[in-house]
């Protein structure tokens, strides 16, 4: 499938964890089950890649309080909530607030698998997208002053010698800070500096 990372399940229901267990080991999948929310929320591991397959009512901390709780600190990962006690209320309120799907029990095997392994597809993809994000805003802040306004101006459609007026420079130092932009930037062409740095400021914005 192409996906990797671990599957988390948190299920207080010790022979379905179990049961959890050995379906996703037998396609080779890592697995890690937690009787309850807080055990997940205690375990370091719970900050690595992968997804959660979260059974709705639990004692103490119930699997949508702990959805909420992961959003609220800003811990993406893809959920899959599975239930015995399901109604459409709880679904909805469940996928509305981002989990992937919603399994009532008793569930096929094949259509739980499905929904790992999409889940962990996802996740790999979100992750690769941030460090090649975090790439992009490593290079931008190598450029000097003056090299960012230059590729502000540059993005903006400005030519060198408009660039050379507007801060009362010579054409050849604007080539020279342009060169060093595209040198620091890591792209070819000023087509894929603009790009990069509407991609950058696109990601930036809030959704």
């Amino acid at each position: 499938m192409g996906s990797s990372g671990t599957v988390f399940v948190v299920d207080d229901d010790q022979a379905v964890a179990e049961s959890l267990r050995a379906l996703l080991m037998s396609v080779d999948l890592p697995v890690k089950t937690y009787p309850s929310a807080q055990a997940f929320i205690d375990d370091d591991d719970c900050s690595k890649q992968g997804c959660l397959v979260l059974d709705v009512r639990m004692p103490g901390m119930s699997g949508l309080q702990l959805q909420e709780y992961l959003k609220a600190r800003k811990i993406t990962i893809p959920v899959i909530f599975i239930t015995g006690h399901g109604d459409v209320p709880m679904a909805v309120r469940a996928v509305k607030a981002g989990a992937l799907d919603f399994l009532e029990k008793p569930f096929h095997d094949q259509d739980l698998l499905d929904q790992v392994h999409l889940a962990l597809t996802l996740e790999q993809e979100r992750r690769h997208s941030a460090v090649g994000r975090e790439s992009v805003r490593e290079r931008l802040e190598a450029l000097t002053t003056r090299e960012r306004e230059v590729m502000d101006l540059i993005v903006a459609g400005k030519s060198s010698k408009m660039i050379a007026n507007i801060f009362n420079l010579s054409c050849k130092t604007i080539e020279f800070h342009r060169a060093n932009v595209l040198l620091k930037t890591n792209v070819h062409t000023t087509a894929e500096l603009i790009h990069m740095v509407l991609s950058a400021q696109d990601a930036a914005r809030p959704s």
